[in-house]
């Protein structure tokens, strides 16, 4: 069955195409009556020509029906069909799949059926597969992204927002330490800005916009939302002693967002991912942080069922929370950029520069 939808629209009905060997049987075009999510766009003689048609007309999937299907059913032996998906169009070729998976279980059904009454079984109704889903309710694109993203737009603003203003503080003071005291203060204030967010995201948008949430308790919210605030503003910190001009933590992070969403593995499987690759995304906060709220807050799981993002987060934030307070507490802070052309702009106090030195 090959699906011609857009990618970007929801159709009830995906175009669809059945290609077979030779010799298509009755029960095949029973099948093919029986498509309701996907439509019929053309028949072919051979599995080498529906690959061909797959690779150059972009269709989503592909039925073999092999010869002598309908004698093996109809003698009651066992029939077998193959179903081909292309990978590079994953949302149509899921929708062509799932109406090709479902016309053909009901055509199985009535071969049961028939094979039974043949053997002079009795025949009881016929038993339907009702799938139901069970956290993503309304089937949506939004539902499923959104909940994710939610918490990539909480990382990617604090992160930018806490670079930026100790890019500033470095660009009109120059190199500066900061009491450990103070370090934590400035630490704790972002966390509460990012806590603000996640009770804006988890408490208000999801139910206003009717997604998926409140799967696990309060308290296990709370402890996720906190391990996941916690690591992005210590890796922000840690990031942020490495600027020394305003617009250069905006200049390069900018186009991470989509790189960064990819990596945490909720659109595209970490088991899909090089393994070294997988292993790197660990070491962003949102690929842990995603996971967790995501399962926490949309599927209803436990901290022990997640307890390797609680562990992943946890050393990031000891981790990056050790480099952030060396970094502007102890450590000479290196320049990341080596151009010349930036200067520091006077102090409007040079006396009491001269003071300080």
């Amino acid at each position: 069955v090959g699906a011609s939808s857009s990618f970007l629209r929801h159709y009830d009905e995906a175009p669809t195409l059945l290609k077979s060997q030779p010799q298509i049987c009755a029960i095949g075009a029973d099948a093919e009556q029986a498509l309701q999510q996907a439509e019929l766009a053309a028949r072919l003689p051979s599995p080498q020509d529906a690959e061909h048609w797959l690779q150059t007309t972009g269709a989503g999937a592909v039925i073999i029906i092999p010869q002598g299907f309908e004698r093996n059913i109809l003698t009651g032996a066992q029939g077998t069909v193959a179903l081909y998906g292309n990978g590079a169009y994953l949302l149509r070729s899921s929708t062509a799949l799932s109406g090709a998976g479902l016309a053909i279980t009901v055509i199985a059904a009535e071969a049961a059926i028939d094979q039974a009454m043949m053997q002079g079984a009795p025949v009881g109704p016929a038993l339907s597969l009702v799938p139901r889903p069970l956290f993503n309710t309304r089937e949506g694109y939004g539902s499923t992204v959104f909940p994710g993203v939610g918490f990539l737009i909480i990382h990617q603003t604090l992160l930018m927002g806490l670079t930026m203003l100790a890019a500033t503080l470095r660009e009109t003071l120059g190199r500066f330490r900061l009491p450990s005291r103070t370090l934590v203060g400035i630490a704790l204030a972002f966390f509460v800005i990012g806590w603000a967010d996640v009770a804006y995201y988890a408490g208000f948008v999801f139910w206003f916009q009717d997604y998926p949430r409140g799967g696990a308790s309060p308290g296990a919210l709370i402890v996720g939302g906190s391990l996941f605030v916690a690591a992005t503003v210590a890796a922000a910190l840690a990031l942020a002693s490495f600027f020394r001009t305003r617009e250069r933590p905006l200049q390069l992070w900018m186009g991470t967002s989509l790189v960064i969403f990819f990596l945490a593995g909720l659109s595209w499987p970490a088991e899909a991912t090089p393994a070294w690759l997988a292993l790197l995304a660990r070491l962003l906060p949102t690929t842990a942080g995603i996971h967790l709220m995501v399962g926490l807050n949309q599927m209803g799981a436990s901290l022990g069922e997640q307890i390797r993002e609680v562990l992943n987060l946890t050393f990031l934030i000891l981790g990056y929370g050790a480099l952030a307070w060396w970094r502007f507490t102890r450590g000479q802070v290196p320049l990341l950029e080596t151009d010349s052309s930036a200067t520091v702009p006077p102090s409007p106090n040079p006396a009491a520069d001269q003071r300080r030195k």
